[in-house]
C-alpha cells in the first residue's frame, strides 16, 4: 500500500526502518506520552517488524505505514488504522512522529490520507482515536482532520506508574463527506 500526500509518501514498513524509527523514539519528548520509558534497538526492531507482519495478513485488518518526506524519502514517523476484524467497519486511527518535524502539519496531513483511506478503501462507518488528555498536540491533529470529541475517560490508561485520563474522538463516514463537500465548496476568488 502506497498513499501520496502534498508532502508525503505512506508506505509500508521495511527492515531498514528500525534505524529512523529509533532516532526519534529515543528522544525523551517523544516518550512523554507512550507508555515506554526508552526504547532498545531490539524493542525497536521488534515494533517496525509487527507492522511488517500486519501488512502480510490476510485478509488484511491493520494497515501501520511509514511516513517519509515525498523531497527525499526519510522515515518521520507512521501512521495507521486497525480493525479488530477484517470485516468490521468501525476502526482505530492512530499517529506517531519524530519532535523534528512536530508543528508543520505532517501528522494532520498523514491521519488524513488515512481517514480518507478508511472510508474511500475499507468502506469503514466508523473511525475512532483516543489520546493522553495531556498531549493537545495530538488532540488539536483529531479535531483539524474532522473527528468530533465525545468525551474524556477519566483514568483510563495505565502508564509510567500512574493513571492518565483519554480524550475520544469519531468521525462517520457520513459526517466525513459532508465535510468534503463543504471543503470543496470553499472558492476563493482573487482579482
Amino acid at each position: 500500500m502506497i498513499l501520496t500526500t502534498e508532502r508525503l509518501v505512506l508506505r509500508e514498513f521495511e527492515d531498514h526502518d528500525w534505524r529512523a524509527t529509533l532516532a526519534y523514539q529515543v528522544d525523551p519528548e517523544y516518550l512523554r506520552f507512550y507508555p515506554w520509558s526508552y526504547r532498545t534497538e531490539m524493542d525497536v526492531r521488534a515494533f517496525v517488524h509487527m507492522f511488517i507482519d500486519w501488512s502480510k495478513e490476510r485478509p488484511r485488518k491493520k494497515y501501520q505505514v511509514a511516513i517519509t518526506l515525498r523531497e527525499n524519502n526519510q522515515l518521520i514517523g507512521n501512521c495507521g488504522i486497525r480493525m479488530n476484524q477484517s470485516y468490521a467497519q468501525i476502526a482505530e486511527i492512530g499517529y506517531e512522529l519524530d519532535r523534528r518535524f512536530w508543528g508543520q502539519g505532517y501528522a494532520t496531513e498523514a491521519a488524513s490520507a488515512m481517514l480518507s483511506f478508511g472510508f474511500e478503501q475499507l468502506h469503514l462507518h466508523r473511525i475512532w482515536a483516543y489520546c493522553i488528555a495531556e498531549n493537545t498536540a495530538s488532540a488539536r491533529v483529531l479535531e483539524k482532520i474532522g473527528m468530533q470529541y465525545e468525551g474524556r475517560q477519566r483514568e483510563s490508561e495505565w502508564m509510567k506508574g500512574q493513571w492518565w485520563d483519554t480524550r475520544l474522538y469519531a468521525v462517520l463516514e457520513r459526517e466525513w463527506r459532508e465535510q468534503l463537500k463543504a471543503r470543496s465548496r470553499q472558492v476563493i476568488y482573487h482579482q
